[in-house]
């Protein structure tokens, strides 16, 4: 059964490769609260948001996977599916190049602005305008500036091939040591905090890196940086991020993910100045779904043949 189905496929996807494994229920979301009698019945629970924790899956006797509808697995209490024989398993991949994308459009739309004047001449600004042209605030050049990338797997790497191919320098680190390759120098987060002109967050949050951008790091970055975040929210200690913002210590954000999601009226960020925030849409183009839906189906068909891939925990 799958707990909360609607924000992978609306309905502009099919779950047949996942119902072709067994019976299927399909809830667009589930109440923490229903979880157990929703789920009781189930060998195999797919959720992408939902939580599972502990004392939810001691209720849950018949379950032998949860397969989640994302890369992230931080809904689900490994310890406790590992102490009740529960395999748990995710989909790493499937939103890489999607994710890449929308790291530079939020960069794009910060240096050049394009939505702010494709607005302005929607209301009239350039036929009133003596000259031929006109432009808001500064327009920011990428060839020749560094990109920091913070968490070099997959998508890190698209977004430096990316950034490479604007031209521009790319630092870049990592958990574990890696190899040399062209175009990328490796070196420590310090160092890709105050020498990048854009910072681009790809680490998992975990204890070591929740908060990772605080006001102490934030006081080291150029005053004309910009700080990109499609990772999660938590890697950010969102108050100092918005007075870096709003005393013009930092030149912009842009972020797809929030501490809370759905963030509460009362978030700094969504007042800050010169802050762009998406509602967590980086993977979610409908071809990525697609994809998601492929491989949990594939991850379904692997644990019932005795063979499960993808396995976290």
């Amino acid at each position: 059964m799958i707990l909360d189905g609607l924000t992978t496929n609306p309905g502009d996807c099919s779950w047949e490769p996942v119902g072709a494994h067994g019976d299927l229920a399909v809830y667009d979301r589930t109440p923490a609260a229903e979880i157990p009698l929703r789920a009781e019945p189930a060998e195999i629970v797919l959720t992408n948001k939902t939580p599972l924790a502990a004392e939810t899956l001691l209720e849950l006797p018949n379950l032998r996977l949860i397969s989640v509808l994302a890369t992230g697995v931080n809904v689900v209490d490994l310890e406790a599916a590992q102490a009740g024989g529960i395999t748990v398993c995710n989909v790493p991949g499937y939103s890489t190049p999607n994710v890449a994308q929308a790291v530079f459009a939020l960069l794009l739309e910060l240096t050049n602005r394009t939505a702010e004047h494709a607005a302005a001449v929607r209301a009239g600004d350039w036929t009133r305008c003596p000259d031929f042209c006109f432009w808001r605030g500064d327009l920011v050049e990428l060839a020749g500036r560094t990109l920091g990338i913070v968490g070099y797997g997959a998508i890190g790497r698209a977004v430096a091939t990316i950034g490479r191919a604007f031209g521009m320098q790319v630092l870049a680190n990592r958990r574990s040591a890696a190899a040399a390759e062209e175009g990328v120098t490796f070196t420590d987060i310090d160092t890709i905090f105050h020498a990048s002109d854009v910072i681009s967050l790809h680490c998992p949050q975990t204890p070591e890196t929740t908060g990772l951008v605080n006001a102490k790091r934030l006081a080291t970055m150029k005053p004309t940086a910009y700080l990109i975040n499609t990772a999660r929210g938590g890697l950010i200690v969102e108050q100092d991020l918005a007075a870096a913002l709003n005393s013009g210590n930092l030149a912009g954000a842009g972020l797809d993910v929030l501490s809370t999601e759905p963030p509460s009226g009362d978030n700094p960020l969504l007042t800050a100045k010169n802050c762009l925030i998406t509602p967590h849409i980086a993977w979610a183009t409908r071809a990525a779904r697609e994809r998601l839906i492929a491989a949990t189906a594939e991850n379904i068909r692997s644990f019932l043949a005795g063979t499960p891939q993808n396995v976290v925990g």
